[in-house]
């Protein structure tokens, strides 16, 4: 296939594969179009079958840690950390709305950044929505926290998003220095968060309660959060040591699946349903999909665009670019594009593209996966999102939280340093 025509093919199946996954019609999972969309490219030759493999080989351990954190989260959930946290999030709170929004912000910037955006939009917001029933409060900014924060908290952490683990596997950089360079923007980001926030609900958070605090207790799971202790520093342990992060994250879930099983709280077929393989095999094909968009000239075009370098103006240059791109293609796309092309600037310019891929999302609906799931989630509970409102609220926080986080970025690598 010759190259105009191996473009066309390859874009037009990449927004195929994007519409789907945002409207997944006959409630469609996102791999029922992705995977014959990525057989389709190997076919008829927009990719060749090396780089469909190399391309497979590369994000083959990304996956594997993906499916194991997501299994790690739903034990968690099963344990009743969630439901510990929805009890610790009411008793803090004592009935007031602005201290709920607190509460909200401290937990699902934790779970983000240490179990996934994921746990963050599928286990955390059911019980936000619980919690706020629970003490009579309007429970929009609470729930709109959990969307913009399991996008903006993802920064901390490689464990933290997909996209992270994509960027830390070719940014040279240790799990603990990659940590140590995003605080400071993770922080940032956040605090610029929750101040607009505070004004944008501030007659939801006026509003106050209109039913009593719930004053039950809610018994915390040792366990499960020994477990993740413990999984956090074999993250930290095993990056020095040279250890692939993904045998950590199985072996955590596998302590607290043998427990589940042992005790039968869960079946093997459960087990392997919240590994989500439908959900590992649209990243894989998307991941094969987009090689063949960039080898068939996109990478030509972006680098006539791509800024080189690691100054001010250059880290906020790609993390603009990255934002714009991922709102315009969803962010996995995005960074799939945007790091070949970074990475010979050094670890500054990786993680820039990675600050515009993780807070740029919350400008639209379709800036990243997670926030399509949690607009679903929000549906199931008879509460409907505005456009108008979301939009509105993506474009008091992005640019702000974006350009904090960035300027965050540069002061980190100057005092750290990146290598």
């Amino acid at each position: 296939m010759n190259t105009p025509l191996a473009e066309a093919l390859s874009v037009t199946l990449l927004a195929l594969v994007l519409a789907c996954a945002v409207i997944r019609p006959f409630g469609w999972s996102e791999a029922v179009v992705a995977v014959p969309a990525a057989g389709l490219v190997l076919v008829t030759g927009a990719v060749s079958p090396d780089d469909a493999l190399a391309e497979a080989e590369r994000l083959g351990p990304v996956v594997g840690f993906l499916a194991a954190v997501l299994v790690l989260a739903q034990l968690c959930d099963d344990e009743g950390l969630f439901r510990a946290c929805g009890a610790w999030m009411a008793r803090r709170a004592a009935g007031r709305p602005r201290r709920l929004l607190t509460q909200v912000f401290l937990a699902a910037s934790a779970i983000t950044a240490v179990l996934s955006l994921d746990a963050t939009v599928v286990l955390l917001t059911p019980v936000v929505f619980a919690t706020a029933a629970r003490l009579g409060v309007r429970p929009k900014p609470h729930v709109y926290a959990c969307t913009h924060l399991s996008n903006t908290a993802s920064l901390l952490l490689p464990v933290s998003n997909l996209t992270n683990l994509l960027a830390f596997t070719v940014s040279g950089l240790s799990f603990t220095r990659f940590a140590a360079l995003m605080a400071l923007p993770w922080l940032a980001a956040i605090a610029v968060e929750y101040l607009v926030f505070r004004r944008f609900f501030a007659t939801d958070l006026d509003a106050g309660a209109h039913a009593p605090p719930a004053t039950e207790a809610s018994e915390t799971p040792l366990f499960a959060l020994v477990t993740v202790g413990c999984t956090l520093v074999g993250f930290a342990v095993s990056s020095a040591v040279g250890v692939d992060p993904a045998w950590i994250a199985f072996a955590g879930a596998l302590v607290l699946a043998v427990r589940a099983l042992l005790r039968r709280r869960v079946t093997p077929v459960a087990l392997l349903r919240s590994a989500s393989v439908p959900f590992l095999a649209f990243v894989l094909s998307l991941g094969i999909v987009v090689r063949a968009v960039v080898d068939n000239g996109l990478d030509g075009a972006l680098g006539h665009v791509i800024p080189e370098g690691d100054s001010l103006p250059v880290l906020l240059a790609l993390a603009a670019l990255a934002a714009l791109l991922a709102n315009l293609i969803n962010n996995l796309p995005a960074v799939l594009v945007l790091l070949p092309l970074t990475v010979p600037s050094g670890p500054g310019a990786v993680l820039a593209v990675l600050l515009g891929v993780n807070i740029g999302p919350n400008l639209t609906y379709a800036g990243s996966l997670a926030t399509l799931l949690w607009r679903r989630i929000v549906h199931s509970h008879d509460t409907e999102v505005d456009l108008k409102e979301f939009t509105r609220l993506g474009v008091y926080t992005v640019p702000m939280s974006l350009g904090v986080a960035v300027v965050a970025l540069w002061a980190s690598l100057a005092v750290i340093g990146g290598g």
